[in-house]
């Protein structure tokens, strides 16, 4: 909005319409990234997944001697590896919570390395390992600092391999890369401070527009049996609703019986993924139960074994 029409109830009804569009066309949930953090909670936005950056001094980085060493890892320039970084990519994305379908147009955009895309940087290069891939570029001559644009690993070994060929690059000062608050790469330095968190923010948001379908369509990690209320104070796709999850799968249907849990819907999209816990938002005031032990069951019902992630901004 521009600042000339600020505080004129624009952006709400641009959101009012939209909104009504997606709830048109029956999509379950809707979600964006935030350019900034304090617009979207009022639209029953919540952050949904975290990304976080490191930075590591790869001159001192060294890793443990305990530590794997997986190996098969080649050097390859992506153009010519179209097909295999799409099916590791795809790979990545049905087992990872919050992973996008990239459509080919935007393979062919990443692909195509464009000269203003680089920023400063190297064209791209890449490490390819039959379970992951890493696409980085080199800035500056003095010091020159490795920047990964894509880092995808289906598998842990994967994930260990492409770090150990990153931090083995020669002549580069720093690498550095985001992930996400799960990542094992500091525990497997002698030195795990030299894996500096330069960046922590949200990534992926989520509405939730229709609570039973979307709470029915994941599987869950522990069983509940509660009554829960949803409150929208932009729409009315709130309610109190019967939550039972057995054998990981959950059933959700509404209900009049009193609301053993409260919250707002940007409290639900946040919680969806697995990337935040029940409890935390519990501690401050905004997640509300008197039974603990129920607070504790959600937060081991939701967590995801595989950590959240996006797979790219948007």
């Amino acid at each position: 909005v521009a600042p000339t029409h600020r505080r004129r109830g624009i952006l709400r009804a641009m959101y009012t319409e939209l909104h009504n569009r997606i709830a048109d066309a029956r999509y379950p949930m809707a979600a964006l990234t935030a350019s900034e953090g304090g617009i979207y909670g009022r639209f029953g936005y919540g952050p949904a997944t975290i990304e976080q950056e490191f930075s590591v001094d790869r001159r001192l980085a060294r890793f443990r001697d305990d530590a794997p060493d997986p190996g098969g890892v080649r050097m390859v320039k992506p153009a010519d590896h179209r097909d295999d970084l799409m099916e590791i990519y795809e790979r990545w994305r049905l087992r990872t919570p919050g992973g996008l379908i990239r459509p080919q147009a935007l393979w062919d955009e990443l692909l195509a390395d464009r000269e203003w895309v680089r920023r400063g940087g190297t064209e791209w290069f890449s490490f390819l390992h039959p379970d992951g891939y890493a696409m980085y570029r080199v800035f500056g001559d003095d010091p020159m600092v490795v920047r990964v644009g894509e880092f995808t690993a289906v598998t842990t070994d994967a994930h260990i391999a492409l770090c150990r060929a990153l931090l083995g690059l020669d002549l580069m000062e720093k690498v550095v890369f985001g992930t996400h608050p799960a990542d094992p790469l500091p525990y497997l330095l002698t030195d795990h401070r030299l894996a500096r968190l330069t960046h922590y923010e949200d990534d992926l948001w989520l509405r939730i527009m229709d609570i039973p379908t979307v709470l029915e369509a994941r599987t869950y990690q522990a069983e509940v049996s509660a009554v829960i209320e949803i409150s929208d104070g932009f729409r009315s796709d709130g309610g109190r609703f019967e939550l039972q999850i057995r054998d990981g799968r959950a059933r959700c249907t509404p209900t009049d019986a009193p609301a053993e849990v409260q919250m707002d819907l940007d409290v639900l999209g946040s919680l969806y993924f697995g990337a935040h816990k029940a409890s935390s938002f519990a501690a401050a005031n905004r997640l509300h139960s008197k039974d603990s032990g129920l607070t504790r069951r959600i937060d081991a019902a939701f967590v995801s074994d595989v950590p959240a992630e996006l797979g790219f901004g948007f």
